[in-house]
């Protein structure tokens, strides 16, 4: 299996930004000695749940302070972003790196973040394909132009050409059918979120491989990428404990933090049910029962590229005590 860790950044109660930000960024040169495969980030903006606004400056900074460990975006959202400039952004990344960067995108929400950068509720909604298209010809050209409803210019060239070709690797963050399709018709693997269990994931996975093979790809060749929570403790009870104290905190705020761009009624989870939720899903508890749960979800996705979001304790040095055991008694074996 393919291991990783997921950050968010998350500011939990008392905490700074600066405290956030450190933490996520100890965490990836922990998660490297570990023998971490890779590490990815999140974007959010004007939020506590996340408080990295910029997914590919982190990880441009987390390349420069690593040597194996590969970075991915979790994901940089295209919908506040112009495809060109983050394809130019990424073919930087995958040259200096010299190939351990992974471009992870998404749609992103309705948010105010859309009246705040001026890109509008109409491309959020609408102008996902057509940036994702964009994004993918600025690596597989030399030269682009554009001639869409939401980007129209003439020909140029793109500098610096990606070093991975036909380009980096790309994933596409995944919630609705829509979106399993638009990345089977693709063929772009899909990044699959911490809120969904495993049977949700497997019909997700099911749908897009009945689309990719009418597309003419192969879904057998297309390693996707799943997010679960992971948190490591002597005993489960001990773990879930632990979750349970710090996490709904956090997530009162952060999740409160979401402010729709048109006033549309927002569903709100409650934050202890969620962490109830997820600690029942994912690898919460003994390095055995990470084990056991880990292995249970490919079997049932099929899916053998995992990130753990380790950052549930809210606390760096218990964050970093948990990736370094995950590390020596779970990656091992699930490798083995």
């Amino acid at each position: 299996m393919r291991v990783g860790v997921f950050l968010l950044a998350g500011r939990f109660p008392g905490q700074d930004e600066g405290t956030a930000l450190r933490r996520a960024r100890e965490a990836v040169r922990c998660a490297e000695a570990a023998g971490f495969d890779d590490a990815w980030i999140a974007e959010h903006h004007f939020l506590s749940y996340g408080t990295c606004p910029s997914a590919i400056t982190f990880a441009a900074h987390a390349l420069g302070a690593t040597t194996r460990i590969t970075l991915g975006t979790a994901v940089s959202v295209l919908s506040t972003t112009h495809p060109v400039a983050l394809a130019e952004q990424a073919a930087l990344l995958d040259q200096l790196s010299e190939g351990r960067f992974r471009l992870g995108v998404g749609r992103g929400g309705p948010w105010v973040d859309l009246a705040v950068f001026g890109t509008g509720l109409h491309r959020y909604e609408h102008g996902f394909a057509e940036s994702l298209d964009l994004l993918l010809n600025c690596f597989t050209r030399s030269r682009v132009k554009a001639t869409g409803e939401h980007f129209t210019f003439s020909e140029i060239p793109v500098v610096p050409r990606p070093r991975t070709l036909p380009h980096p690797p790309v994933v596409v963050a995944a919630t609705s059918t829509a979106t399993v399709e638009l990345a089977a018709l693709r063929g772009l693997p899909m990044l699959l979120g911490m809120h969904s269990s495993d049977e949700e994931k497997a019909g997700m996975l099911a749908h897009y491989a009945a689309t990719a093979r009418a597309a003419g790809h192969d879904p057998d060749r297309i390693g996707h990428v799943s997010t679960l929570v992971a948190h490591v403790a002597g005993t489960r009870e001990e773990a879930v404990a632990e979750l349970r104290a710090t996490m709904p905190g956090w997530l009162t705020e952060g999740l409160a933090g979401y402010r729709p761009v048109d006033g549309r009624p927002r569903p709100r989870r409650d934050p202890h049910a969620y962490t109830d939720l997820l600690c029942s899903m994912h690898p919460v508890g003994t390095p055995d029962y990470c084990v056991e749960r880990i292995r249970a979800g490919a079997e049932t996705t099929g899916i053998e590229h995992v990130i753990l979001m380790v950052e549930g304790s809210g606390d760096q040095e218990r964050t970093l005590a948990t990736i370094a055991r995950l590390g020596a008694e779970v990656l091992p074996r699930l490798r083995g």
